[in-house]
C-alpha cells in the first residue's frame, strides 16, 4: 500500500469506520500477514513514542517504561495480546460472532492509525504544543469511536450500543483480572510489599 493510499484510508476510517473494517475483515489476512503487520505497527508506535520522549521529557510516573523501547514494545505486545483475546471472549459472551483473528486484524489498524498520529504529534511538538495536545485528545475520542464501530462489525452488532457495552465489559474484566495478577506478585499500589 502507498503512502497516499494509506493515508485515504485512515481518512475513511474517521468517516466511515464500519465500512473500512468491512474492507478490512474481507481480506483474510493469514497469521503470518497478521503478524507481520501487528510488529511492524508496534514498532513504529515504540519508535515515535521514544522520538516524542527525547523532545520532551515524558511525566516521571512513565519515565521509565517509555524509556526503555523493549520494555515499552513489549508491554505494547502485551496489551495487544490481552485486548485481543478481552474484546474477542467478551463479545462471544454477548452474543457477538467475531473471530480472533478479526478482532486481531482490527486493534493491529487501530495501532496503524495511532502511529500515524505519533508521527503528526512529533511534528507539532516542538512549533505548536498546544495544538499538539489538542490533536492527542482528539485523537483517543476517535480511537475510542472507531473500536466501538470497528468491534460492532467484528462481532455482527447492529447496534453500537453493544459494542460499546462489550468494550466497557472488557475494560472492567482486565482492570480486575489484571489486579488480582498483580495481587498474586504482592505488587500493591505503591510497590512491592515490603515482605516480598
Amino acid at each position: 500500500m502507498s503512502v497516499a493510499g494509506f493515508l485515504q484510508l485512515a481518512w475513511q476510517s474517521v468517516v466511515t469506520p464500519r465500512e473500512v473494517a468491512r474492507w478490512l475483515l474481507s481480506l483474510r489476512l493469514g497469521t503470518e500477514a497478521l503478524l507481520h503487520s501487528g510488529a511492524l505497527a508496534l514498532v513504529l508506535n515504540t519508535l515515535f513514542v521514544r522520538a516524542a520522549a527525547l523532545q520532551v521529557a515524558p511525566d516521571p510516573a512513565i519515565a521509565a517504561f517509555v524509556e526503555q523501547p523493549l520494555i515499552f514494545f513489549g508491554g505494547l505486545v502485551g496489551m495487544l495480546a490481552l485486548g485481543t483475546l478481552a474484546l474477542t471472549w467478551a463479545g462471544r459472551a454477548i452474543g457477538g460472532t467475531g473471530q480472533m483473528r478479526d478482532v486481531a486484524l482490527l486493534l493491529i489498524w487501530l495501532q496503524a492509525l495511532r502511529a500515524l498520529v505519533q508521527a503528526l504529534m512529533l511534528v507539532l511538538m516542538p512549533i505548536l504544543p498546544a495544538l499538539a495536545l489538542l490533536v492527542s485528545f482528539g485523537a483517543g475520542l476517535i480511537g475510542i469511536w472507531l473500536l466501538i464501530n470497528f468491534l460492532a462489525e467484528a462481532h455482527g452488532f447492529a447496534s453500537r450500543g453493544k459494542a460499546a457495552f462489550l468494550l466497557l465489559i472488557a475494560v472492567a474484566g482486565l482492570a480486575v483480572g489484571l489486579s488480582f495478577l498483580f495481587s498474586l506478585f504482592g505488587a500493591t499500589a505503591t510497590g512491592m510489599n515490603a515482605n516480598v
